[in-house]
């Protein structure tokens, strides 16, 4: 693999000890993950049959019947949802971290959008006609030189009114340790489409939680609510192992939470709007390798600016 690939496609340095072992979170008994898995399986149907009537539905409607299946396919997995913050009313480029399968349930549940997500997806079964009926844009990734053609395919969806969502870091990683993220952060060049197409960022934090509960025998209650890494997906595992154990979580829920939206202008730089979108995104101090973004008072005429945050919307939760 050259450097150029690697840069193409990004390698997370996590591996099966980023994930909780044996025992070590609470778990449900087997009969219910087995009822979970066969409401997985009833949902998995109906996208298929709802594959079929999204190429003919107006947008508006086509968005609904998105957000409603995937609010369904996430209680089916016993995986509760909790919203936070507000969307801007135009369409935007959401940009999320990317740990889980589950991170793009979790978006269409709540911002239904065109996702950009890699070739492979067209030819997974029955996922792979939904997420084509969906309007999913996909990119080749081992063929760098497609890359601009994605950016324009991008930057057209938002000129034509549609919401795009995309996970710039371009591959799984746990979450959790900081010297798992991926190498680079957050590709800049998807970001050149919402300057392009004068669309709005907005960053969208991801996370995923374990209710607080009495530990089971043998656990330790340090494990036991908080932060989790039970819904990463990990690039060395199966999907069907990621799935088993989702399947068998107890109290895991996922926090989707806008941040305020950045309005880039014409002259933007998408590096710079791409690392302030990251620091949203992960709370953390743009990397020292990007140029800080500067006060307003000392640049007036800031190409990249934050909109003042909207009050917060009321924490939607749909229980399991």
């Amino acid at each position: 693999m050259t450097a150029r690939h690697d840069l193409w496609r990004p390698v997370s340095g996590c591996d099966a000890g980023c994930l909780p072992g044996p025992g070590e979170t609470a778990a449900v008994p087997v009969a219910r993950r087995l009822g979970r898995l066969a409401a997985v399986l009833l949902m998995l149907a109906a996208g298929a049959l709802l594959a079929g009537l999204l190429p003919v539905l107006p947008a508006r409607e086509r968005r609904a019947a998105l957000r409603g299946w995937a609010r369904g396919a996430t209680r089916a997995f016993g995986v509760r949802l909790v919203a936070r913050g507000r969307l801007p009313r135009r369409p935007s480029l959401v940009v999320a971290n990317h740990a889980s399968w589950l991170d793009v349930l979790a978006l269409l549940a709540v911002a239904p959008a065109r996702v950009l997500a890699k070739r492979e997806v067209r030819r997974w079964p029955l996922v792979g006609p939904l997420a084509v009926a969906g309007g999913t844009l996909f990119v080749d990734r081992a063929r760098p030189r497609a890359l601009p053609a994605a950016v324009r395919r991008i930057a057209a969806v938002l000129r034509a009114g549609h919401p795009v969502a995309v996970f710039p870091e371009g591959t799984t990683w746990c979450g959790a340790a900081l010297d798992c993220r991926p190498g680079g952060g957050f590709r800049p060049a998807v970001f050149q489409a919402a300057v392009d197409a004068g669309a709005p960022v907005v960053p969208v934090r991801i996370g995923y939680h374990l209710a607080a509960a009495a530990p089971a025998p043998g656990l330790s209650s340090a494990r036991v609510g908080g932060p989790t890494t039970v819904g990463a997906f990990l690039g060395a595992e199966s999907l069907g192992r990621s799935v088993w154990r989702v399947l068998g979580a107890r109290g895991l829920t996922v926090t989707v939470t806008a941040t305020a939206a950045l309005h880039p202008g014409r002259d933007a730089d998408r590096r710079r709007l791409a690392r302030a979108a990251e620091s949203a995104v992960h709370l953390v101090p743009p990397r020292a390798a990007a140029p800080a973004v500067p006060p307003r008072a000392a640049v007036p005429r800031l190409p990249l600016a934050p909109v003042s945050p909207r009050p917060a919307a009321p924490e939607v939760g749909l229980a399991a």
